[in-house]
């Protein structure tokens, strides 16, 4: 691939519903760039950008892949984003890359959440964009219907610039709005033909629409165009550009992926109306004068790059993929990570087009590439040299909520396991491993259980580790409410020195949740020995660890000795200690033990039409509504407390009820003392669960 400047760089994100037409619309566009000689299909599972055995399976984008092509003198950094809510990391990951979005809209099934959600990652990313509606040759499809639909969800910024013409039920050609002439395809050839009569109509319409938009672009514009005057076709492209890269106007144009038809003028519209890199700003900190550093892609100013995404696959290796943000990037060039404190020379640097790597010599600001085998590299990391090291800011992904707990169902696996995961935990960010050692259970964090569901099948086909998934245990703890005063009496013979271990205790609770445990000893006459003390509290902090309830920790708890005996010869620090453990489970059982549950604060945002299903549903859930707070947007946000043990399954079961336009988070706040019937239940399951461990 040729080498270009910054100014005629392109790089675009394709955003939008799952099966929306993304990856095929993709296709089309790198067969008309001459990337392949046949189109391929997602359903032959032989698309550039689906590469993985796993997309190929699925039949979906599970990751963002980038084609990038030459058109027109240009080059376009094409980035295929997954739709599945439960991948947006990808997809941020791209938008954090690109200078543009194109939100692919099918003109079958319309606007959908991924459409919504699409719009949102835009305005999170400050990104100009343009809608594409495929589908154009499905009967049903309507083109019309999706421009009213957009235009109702954000104003009258919605610009067609093309609309299409059909005969016979047949998607046949389109009306140019700008130039306002019709045409038609005509084998891979497109000819001037008549104006359909039903067409002026939403000729007149759509040119009102893009004419007040361009209008609106100076004040000489505006004067004109209420003047009566029209504007040239070179005037209209230069103001919908300006348009375009301010997020002023969204032009719409459409067409059919599989015909590959209107293919060609969106990438026209690529090259002429989304903004170079050179338009859009970018700064990070300069290490060495502790000031502000703005690259804004200019090639002239010391290199620097920043590692938006890593793939970390068993099959092509690990590759760095990086936006050069200053500078030009040389193959050979050293280059210096602050973030692991360590400098290693660029051997090759590359292009990447789906999981084909292409070197390159040099990458100038605002491209996008890749470096291989960079060990200690991560996404979020910046590269730069250590005679001017820069530090850009980390993308913000979604935090994964959803967990389940996994384990290997060959325990020989472990190790391999732990590596295999740490492998993909690099290449995907919003995957999080938990060990929880208090619970004994490994946990994998995900946005959704499709994500974990994933995570899974990878793992069988690409490392042969096979795990098992199933619901966490929730970290539920003991205490008491009461009062107890025990004794107990170690006594052992066994020829020779016996064991004899002799206490009286006290429980109480402390007050204090944060601490398993207070000890004291009030022991008067010297009826245990000072020495044993410790040996006494040594039994307290081994016996909190399993209560004796339902072998959850015990917290807050308050154990006095305060009386006991000892024998001269037979008792040991060991017997003590052993005394002071039965003591411990006699007297909690003895004081009221209480089950507590973890209890978080919940944020939920949804649109205001579903307020009532959701707060209905934490209702259910034991939840405790606090109240709601705006969220803009016409959303809201319900915040609520809620028991950790009623969120399990929480993410599906939101996405059902808001069809898919909820968002949550929760934290863990504090521990509550769970209700009886709760309590009950639990304690029976975990009598089962402490057995099947045993027998383990």
């Amino acid at each position: 691939m040729n080498i270009y400047t910054t100014d005629k760089i392109r790089n675009v994100v394709l955003l939008g519903h799952s099966g929306a037409g993304k990856t095929s619309l993709a296709e089309s566009m790198a067969y008309l760039a001459g990337l392949t000689n046949r189109m391929g299909s997602v359903e032959e599972g032989n698309t550039l950008s689906d590469f993985t055995k796993e997309e190929q399976k699925r039949k979906i984008s599970l990751t963002t892949s980038i084609i990038p092509m030459e058109w027109e003198g240009a080059k376009i950094n094409l980035m295929d984003a997954p739709g599945m809510f439960d991948f947006v990391g990808e997809a941020e990951e791209a938008c954090s890359a690109a200078g543009a979005a194109i939100i692919v809209v099918s003109g079958k099934a319309g606007v959908e959440v991924g459409t919504e959600r699409a719009w949102d990652m835009c305005e999170k990313f400050n990104l100009p964009r343009m809608f594409y509606v495929t589908d154009m040759d499905v009967d049903n499809a309507s083109f019309r219907k999706v421009v009213e639909e957009l235009t109702e969800k954000y104003g009258k910024k919605i610009a067609p610039l093309h609309f299409p013409i059909r005969e016979n039920e047949k998607f046949v050609g389109y009306v140019n709005v700008i130039s306002g002439k019709a045409q038609k395809w005509v084998g891979k050839e497109v000819k001037e033909c008549d104006m359909p009569d039903y067409a002026q109509e939403y000729l007149d319409k759509y040119t009102d629409v893009l004419m007040e938009a361009v209008a609106e672009t100076s004040e000489d514009m505006m004067e004109r165009y209420f003047g009566g005057e029209t504007f040239s076709e070179d005037e209209i492209r230069a103001a919908l550009r300006i348009s375009v890269n301010n997020n002023e106007i969204y032009p719409i144009s459409m067409g059919s992926n599989t015909l590959c038809q209107g293919t060609y003028a969106l990438l026209d519209d690529i090259v002429k109306l989304c903004p170079p890199p050179t338009i859009r700003k970018a700064a990070g900190v300069s290490l060495k004068t502790n000031e502000i550093f703005q690259a804004d892609y200019d090639f002239s100013k010391p290199k620097s790059a920043y590692i938006w995404k890593t793939i970390v696959d068993p099959f092509i290796g690990k590759y760095s993929l990086i936006k050069v943000m200053s500078g030009v990037l040389k193959a050979d060039d050293m280059i210096y990570n602050k973030d692991k404190d360590i400098e290693e020379k660029v051997a090759k640097l590359y292009v990447m087009c789906g999981s084909k790597a292409t070197e390159v010599k040099e990458l100038h600001a605002g491209d996008i590439g890749a470096i291989a085998k960079l060990t200690a590299a991560r996404t979020g990391n910046t590269l730069s040299t250590k005679a001017n090291t820069i530090q850009y800011g980390k993308t913000q992904l979604s935090v994964p909520y959803t967990c389940m707990r996994y384990k290997p169902k060959n325990k020989g696996d472990v190790d391999k396991l732990a590596q295999a995961l740490q492998k993909m935990g690099h290449e995907d960010l919003t995957m999080k491993v938990v060990n929880d050692g208090e619970n004994r259970q490994t946990l994998i964090y995900g946005i959704g259980e499709m994500q974990i569901d994933v995570i899974a099948s990878k793992l069988k086909d690409q490392y042969n580790i096979e795990i098992e998934l199933s619901d966490p245990k929730v970290a539920y703890k003991e205490t008491v409410k009461k009062k107890s005063d025990v004794e107990y009496k170690y006594k052992k013979q066994s020829g020779g020195h016996g064991q004899y271990g002799h206490v009286k205790m006290r429980f109480e609770s402390s007050g204090d949740l944060d601490k398993p445990y207070v000890f004291e000893e009030e022991v008067v006459g010297g009826s245990v020995p000072k020495n044993y003390f410790p040996a006494v509290e040594k039994g307290i902090a081994d016996a909190v660890q399993r209560g004796p309830l339902a072998a959850y920790p015990v917290v807050g708890i308050k154990a006095t000795l305060y009386d006991g005996s000892y024998h001269p010869v037979d008792s040991s620090e060991m017997a003590f200690k052993t005394a002071a453990i039965q003591a411990f489970k006699k007297g909690v059982m003895e004081a009221g033990p209480i089950l507590l549950e973890p209890i978080a604060s919940l944020k939920v945002t949804i649109p205001d039409a579903f307020t009532g299903d959701v707060m209905g549903d934490l209702n259910k859930r034991r939840g405790r509504v606090l109240g709601m707070n705006p969220a803009g947007s016409g959303k809201q946000t319900v915040e609520a407390e809620i028991p950790m043990s009623c969120l399990q399954g929480y993410c599906t079961v939101l996405r059902s009820m808001t069809g898919g336009r909820g968002d949550y988070s929760y934290e863990f706040i504090r521990y509550e003392q769970a209700p009886s019937d709760v309590q009950e239940k639990e304690v029976a399951a975990r009598a089962e669960a402490v057995k099947a461990d045993n027998a383990e």
